[in-house]
């Protein structure tokens, strides 16, 4: 599949946003194939620690699944997120009352 410019831009963009999400990313990789006569997306995004996590969505507008994906990702990034904020102890001025 070639892949054009406002194709990749379109992607690069997206991409761009999800270090809102959790900031312990490291890279951020969008594979765009063409299978079967229909769009293939993925996105794979390294964070700290060896975390790794992975999107993929099939169909047949291209643009739609990069925006499929990076839904996938978000909601990926905000649980890991919040499982991180949930592991960390309570804050200094929310501990006992001494």
């Amino acid at each position: 599949m070639a892949m054009t410019a406002p194709m990749r831009q379109y992607a690069q963009e997206k991409a761009e946003k999800l270090p809102r999400y959790y900031d312990g990313l490291q890279s951020v990789d969008v594979i765009l194939d063409m299978e079967a006569g229909l769009f293939a997306v993925e996105i794979v995004a390294s964070g700290k620690r060896k975390r790794v996590f992975v999107a993929h969505h099939r169909g047949d507008d291209m643009y739609a699944c990069v925006d499929q994906c990076c839904h996938k990702l978000e909601e990926q990034l905000r649980r890991h997120k919040g499982r991180i904020r949930h592991h960390q102890g309570p804050k200094r001025s929310e501990g006992t009352n001494e």
